[in-house]
């Protein structure tokens, strides 16, 4: 077992991950940035190294920044969280090649999966069900229109490096290709240095449900259930539940399966996830796999009582899973708490919080790393905590969640609690009748 782990991220992520490894009895080494001196995964860890500027990419995204923190503090082992480096497969390979294990995918894991195009070519390979669409990149505006005439409209286009929703256009006729090629190629561009599109066929009012998987490193894997992220904004998962409202044990016992093939066919090791879109006729389609933990991955634990950030640090050491596939066994809701005024187009509120008050009760957890007095930056994701509850129904789920989000106070900032109030009241989120385009027609009072 790992006797150091480096955590390379911030925020709540830092800090949940600093518990689980405190709980294994393993030391632990923040790094952070000078806007984040004052962070509590700073003050939790054993140790702490401050990295650069605010700017992430003279911080968390340095790579020789953090590896010399991790070279200086002896840590044998480093977790990515989300985001940031956490698919960057140049770190995981300048992590091997430092004889410092990455607690995630390999970097050979991590390009067949990274990139969109490839990814659904081995997809289609294992089997899984593929959105119909252009096979590899787009290499002109008049092969995005044949393709989109072929597959029939509404079609999209997508960056092949994308993620968030940028570089992602939809188009209905002819006419609105190029302008959408044009402006979607400068978003990826910009985005992430790599402005290759790829087009699929639209899928109209979709869900998006989500398959949480585990593989260890002598090729067994399992699956842990789904996840339904279909409440969302401009393609930012707002809120995220399991079981979904949507799906049957048969559908279940499918997209499993589909997932399960997509990890094994490319050996994979580590924790994960394999997105779906699924018709309003549970038809499901691949979407991409994020070969890393996922914000929402308490809600998974909530309802099968497993600690996925302990799994992860496990397989990391070489330590067999059981290879058991879990279903839900409750209910359980997520909502992220973002610091962003929802009044104001959802404009970021960063700034200092003058009181605060976290829910408590059976079956509530608040993940966070906020305190009073604490000074959010303006430099980063606007999440500041996820409130997460769980019930044995959906329906008590919901009504735990109207009381926990009663309780959250947050003074000095706007954050989006006073929209989850309104969706726990909305009539058609308690049917469970909502589909990824729910948010658009949703009236913010």
């Amino acid at each position: 077992m790992f006797k150091k782990i480096l955590i390379a991220n911030r925020g709540e992520i830092a800090l949940r991950i600093i518990r689980t490894c405190k709980e294994m009895g393993i030391k632990t080494v923040a790094v952070y940035s000078t806007a984040d001196k004052e962070s509590l995964h700073v003050r939790f860890a054993d140790e702490a190294v401050c990295i650069g500027p605010p700017q992430s990419r003279d911080s968390y995204l340095n790579i020789p920044r953090i590896l010399a923190a991790a070279e200086v503090t002896n840590a044998d082992a480093i977790h990515p969280g989300y985001g940031f480096l956490s698919e960057n497969s140049r770190f995981s390979a300048i992590c091997r090649d430092h004889g410092i294990k990455f607690i995630g995918a390999t970097p050979e894991q991590i390009d067949q999966m990274g990139d969109k195009s490839n990814a659904k070519d081995t997809m289609k390979q294992a089997g899984v069900p593929c959105i119909p669409g252009s096979e590899g990149l787009l290499e002109s505006v008049e092969q995005a229109i044949t393709i989109a005439n072929e597959i029939g409209y509404p079609a999209i286009m997508k960056a092949t490096a994308g993620g968030g929703g940028r570089g992602m256009r939809i188009v209905w006729n002819d006419e609105e290709v190029e302008p959408a090629w044009n402006s979607a190629k400068q978003e990826a561009g910009a985005a992430f240095g790599n402005d290759g599109l790829y087009m699929e066929k639209y899928i109209e009012d979709p869900r998006h449900i989500e398959i949480q998987i585990a593989g260890d490193q002598y090729g067994k894997v399992c699956h842990l259930s789904e996840r339904d992220c279909s409440i969302q904004r401009r393609h930012q998962k707002l809120l995220e539940e399991t079981p979904s409202p949507f799906m049957t044990p048969e559908l279940r016992e499918k997209m499993g399966t589909a997932a399960k093939a997509a990890a094994q066919i490319i050996n994979y090791e580590g924790v994960g996830t394999v997105e779906f879109l699924v018709d309003k006729h549970r038809n499901f389609y691949f979407m991409e796999m994020n070969t890393r933990i996922q914000v929402e991955h308490p809600v998974t634990e909530e309802v099968i009582n497993y600690d996925l950030v302990k799994e992860q640090i496990l397989i990391a050491a070489g330590v067999p899973i059981s290879g058991k596939d879990y279903l839900p066994t409750k209910a359980a809701i997520e909502c992220r708490i973002n610091a962003e005024d929802i009044h104001n187009n959802f404009r970021p509120s960063p700034g200092k919080i003058q009181v605060l008050h976290k829910p408590g009760g059976h079956g509530v957890r608040v993940d966070s790393h906020i305190y009073a007095g604490y000074t959010i930056p303006p430099f980063y994701d606007s999440m500041i905590a996820k409130l997460i509850v769980s019930a044995q129904t959906r329906e008590e789920a919901i009504v735990k969640m109207e009381r926990a989000l009663s309780e959250f106070v947050i003074e000095g900032i706007h954050t989006t609690i006073p929209l989850h109030q309104q969706l726990m009241k909305n009539a058609d989120f308690r049917a469970g009748n909502f589909t990824t385009a729910f948010m658009n027609t949703f009236e913010i009072q």
